[in-house]
């Protein structure tokens, strides 16, 4: 007869212990012990078992065949973008974000496409009944005859239904709603997610199908449960952005088929979330064309260039610390370009509360932003506009000097596509052509930029005004 205990286990990172503790003992966060009852089941008799087939022996690797396992398009090329190329027959993947973002739209447009184009599409439900989702596909139409509905929770049953079915496409809608009957523990817990993912992952490896599985998302915004889901699955993605904006960001953290510096763009609209063929034009919008603190910095997000607006407010601090605020830019590299311009350039920066922002909800990591960060902060700092035709791009050493920046050519042509007319870029290693109508002005150092970016006549303005202090002070 089977024995029952009880542990505890913590729901961050999975640690488990005998007894209840406020603060776990491995990842450090205070009251995440739940209380689990544990079934011990008698080992299984015998020595190891046999293979019920040869599928699984080795070979050699020069001799196992890749024609049935070419990438199937989703229908949808930003989802295809940010896999990497299309779905990899097999894989697991995991889609996590906030509620309400998107995330069940856009499975079950893709499913619509999948069922028509590919095969036969299993769509999963814990959280809402067929009839819900029915109406939710019929909204988005996507009816297909070969697209299958169930509503259930226990994993046994999704498995029985994966194997009698057969589909190419599953879909489990959420993760954390399906439980496993052997284990005493209430569904979400870290040992229900860890076992009903380690089952679902033998379904997608054993039989060929692609699994995707939707994922609750922590205040903090990380996925919930244990970290060792996101190693289980072969694909993690976020899906991003404002609940009350229309606007839609899906981002790859982890891709072992594709790269993860793949961002797809979308719009919610009634029907469904559409895809955002130009993203540039997203993230230019409604820009002021001659507003202080703005400029366009040319950025590469995968193997897509983008021309987004960084935006810098620099306002007369009265606290004791100035305020620095950051959204969607590193806050140590935003300090670290406040530092250059205030040794480099003259611009007294220590008694100023800085803001800096990325229109548009992106988030940038790369060094190329440090040039656009710096023309923003000057601009808003001597309260004069930079060209809105003007477009920037460069990395910032602690020196003052600008470092050329990688697949530059492929920015200048998606300024030159834009309209925009001249770029402020490092002298590149090797010359090369830039494109027809775009001025390239190469400059070597922050402030010989700031000085073209805030001059109209585009010559250097001079010592004293270039770099003198805008605001005045009070003679009370």
């Amino acid at each position: 007869m089977p024995k029952t205990h009880t542990r505890y286990t913590c729901q961050q990172c999975g640690h488990e212990a005998p007894r209840w503790v406020g603060r776990c003992p491995d990842c450090g966060e205070w009251n995440s012990l739940v209380e689990e009852v544990v079934v011990d089941r008698p080992a299984r008799a015998g020595g190891p078992r046999a293979l019920d087939s040869e599928v699984n022996a080795p070979q050699p690797i020069a001799s196992i065949s890749m024609e049935a396992w070419t990438r199937a398009p989703s229908g949808i090329d930003e989802f295809d973008r940010v896999l990497g190329g299309g779905i990899v027959p097999g894989s697991l993947v995991l889609i996590g974000g906030d509620p309400g973002i998107g995330k069940s739209t856009l499975l079950m447009q893709a499913c619509g496409r999948l069922a028509t184009t590919a095969g036969r599409t299993l769509y999963v439900t814990g959280e809402e009944s067929t009839q819900q989702v029915k109406l939710r596909a019929e909204r988005l139409d996507t009816l297909a005859p070969d697209l299958y509905l169930a509503a259930e929770t226990d994993i046994e049953r999704v498995e029985a239904y994966a194997l009698n079915l057969k589909p190419r496409f599953l879909v489990i809608d959420s993760v954390q709603t399906v439980h496993d009957p052997a284990i005493g523990s209430a569904p979400g817990s870290v040992s229900q997610v860890r076992a009903c993912c380690a089952r679902l992952m033998r379904v997608a490896k054993s039989t060929h199908t692609t699994v995707f599985l939707v994922g609750h998302v922590t205040k903090e915004g990380t996925l919930a449960g244990p970290r060792v889901l996101e190693h289980m699955v072969d694909t993690v993605l976020y899906f991003e952005g404002d609940r009350f904006q229309s606007h839609r960001i899906l981002r790859a953290v982890k891709n072992r088929f594709g790269s993860t510096d793949e961002i797809g763009l979308f719009e919610m609209t009634d029907a469904g979330l559409r895809e955002i063929a130009s993203a540039s034009e997203l993230f230019l919008a409604q820009r002021p064309d001659q507003g202080p603190g703005s400029a366009v910095v040319g950025i590469i997000e995968g193997t897509r260039p983008l021309l987004v607006e960084v935006q810098a407010l620099v306002a007369r601090s009265y606290l004791a610390s100035p305020r620095r605020t950051t959204t969607g830019i590193d806050y140590n590299r935003a300090c670290m370009i406040l530092a250059v311009l205030e040794k480099r350039c003259g611009m007294r920066m220590s008694d100023k509360d800085v803001y800096l922002n990325v229109a548009g909800g992106l988030k940038i990591v790369e060094p190329a932003v440090d040039l656009g960060i710096a023309v923003a902060l000057a601009s808003s700092f001597r309260d004069r506009a930079v060209d809105p035709r003007t477009v920037v791009a460069g990395e910032v050493g602690l020196s003052g000097e600008v470092r050329a920046v990688h697949q530059t050519d492929r920015r200048l042509k998606e300024a030159q596509r834009m309209g925009f007319t001249r770029a402020l870029i490092a002298p590149p290693p090797a010359a090369s052509a830039a494109p027809e109508g775009l001025g390239i002005n190469a400059v070597r150092s922050v402030r010989e930029c700031v000085d073209l970016a805030l001059c109209d006549s585009g010559a250097p303005a001079s010592e004293e005004d270039a770099f003198a202090e805008p605001f005045a002070e009070d003679e009370d």
